[in-house]
């Protein structure tokens, strides 16, 4: 197959972007009744209930005294892994936390008015939890998520970090997970997956800390299982499927826009995968390279369904018209393939994160560039941030007056409080000016 070619503006081209701007998270209020039972007899029957589902769906003779990894599996892990596999590790490792390290907040106090003294004080919450997502059967382990989760958490000064990951049908998890968690401060981690392990989180269990905060990608049961606990807990985002936005000019190898874009078509059904632009004769061979590189694709038959549905080659008038485009649509991945990308970075406003240049490929942010891969989707990047040191901490406001500035500023506190209709909140003032007459 090869992907759709539109002009715009033009109106199959307005079509095919609202398809696309209106493909969110699916689930069916079967499954919302589902994830919300599952939350209900984890938070009434804790390891019970999480071990129940854990034998159910992913490991079938665990018992509840195996939900917690060993320091024996931890240390089996270490030898099972390949040298190769450490130093890239170590090098993703290195580069993620050097970038994150920079955002780092501070508590701050200001003295500028005489007898005032007003502040922030910044402090991590005490226990955050990092789901990373399995795959099926345990097969695929995403190591990038543990980094990216549990990095943040360390700098930030969190006590305690939780993980949780599903195991496989032996009760085993990734030796590559185990040996990312511990590189990255992970403090204990769980076999347990899906919304139960979201729940187990969220309210805690027998073995699980009940955690402030839960970070991680996961599939529809564990974004809805997050959506219902935020507030209970803080989270990070609630997540949509995956996607990538490319601006291109002439300067653009069609064979790597390509790639690109099955890059990340391969990650979902509903993934959403568009070019957009100036060249006519780029859109007709990129339409081409997708079609030959999806014959040997291990993921082909995800990527045609991804591309067919929420794919798209947008061929505009210029480069200006491509970025009013990219700004409304406020893609989680936006890739510059132009000659001088860094001449569009002032009027690129929406995007989760901004890969500049012709080797830039999204993969590298994903793995070892530094900056959190876990990134605002389906348009939220007009409004939100990726992962960041920032959603482990919490800053608590604080204020000084002396008696001298409190008398100076009382009358403006009262004359504010009355107009609002709040005579408490004057009286509060007054008294303490009645006591000082």
């Amino acid at each position: 197959m090869s992907i759709r070619i539109y002009r715009y503006p033009s109106r199959a081209a307005e079509n095919r972007l609202q398809k696309i701007s209106r493909r969110k998270l699916v689930y069916g209020r079967k499954d919302e009744v589902a994830v919300q039972r599952i939350i209900q007899e984890v938070r009434l029957k804790g390891d019970e209930a999480v071990i129940a589902y854990v034998n159910r769906f992913d490991s079938p003779e665990l018992s509840v005294d195996g939900l917690r990894v060993g320091e024996a599996e931890f240390r089996h892990a270490e030898t099972m892994i390949s040298e190769s596999f450490r130093q890239s590790l170590d090098l993703a490792y290195v580069q993620i936390e050097r970038f994150h390290r920079m955002q780092a907040p501070h508590s701050r106090m200001m003295t500028d008015r005489s007898g005032v003294l007003t502040g922030q004080i910044v402090h991590p919450v005490d226990v955050a939890g990092i789901y990373v997502p399995g795959g099926k059967g345990g097969k695929t382990p995403l190591v990038s998520s543990v980094l990216m989760g549990a990095i943040p958490a360390c700098i930030a000064g969190v006590r305690r970090i939780v993980m949780t990951t599903p195991a496989d049908r032996n009760g085993n998890i990734d030796p590559h997970l185990l040996v990312a968690a511990s590189r990255a401060g992970v403090h204990d981690v769980f076999k347990a997956g899906s919304a139960w392990a979201i729940a187990a989180m969220a309210f805690g269990t027998e073995r699980i800390d009940r955690c402030d905060v839960i970070v991680g990608p996961g599939n529809t049961y564990v974004t809805l299982a997050k959506k219902i606990v935020s507030g209970m807990v803080g989270i990070d985002m609630i997540a949509g499927p995956s996607e990538i936005l490319i601006l291109a000019d002439s300067s653009a190898r069609a064979e790597f826009a390509a790639a690109d874009l099955l890059s990340q078509a391969e990650h979902d059904r509903v993934a959403s995968a568009i070019l957009i632009t100036t060249s006519q004769q780029l859109a007709a061979g990129v339409s081409d390279q997708i079609e030959k590189q999806l014959t040997d694709l291990h993921r082909q038959d995800i990527a045609k369904e991804s591309l067919a549905h929420y794919g798209a080659i947008f061929v505009v008038p210029d480069m200006g018209a491509a970025i009013v485009l990219a700004n409304r649509i406020a893609p989680e991945h936006l890739e510059l393939l132009v000659e001088k990308p860094f001449d569009l970075l002032p009027d690129i406003r929406h995007a989760g994160a901004v890969f500049a240049g012709h080797y830039t490929p999204e993969p590298m942010g994903d793995y070892i560039a530094g900056p959190n891969h876990v990134l605002p989707t389906a348009g939220s990047a007009r409004f939100s941030s990726a992962l960041s040191v920032e959603h482990f901490i919490k800053k608590t406001s604080l204020i000084y007056y002396s008696k001298e500035a409190f008398v100076k500023e009382a009358e403006h506190v009262m004359r504010l409080a009355e107009t609002e209709g709040l005579g408490a909140h004057a009286r509060s003032v007054a008294i303490r000016l009645e006591e000082g007459s």
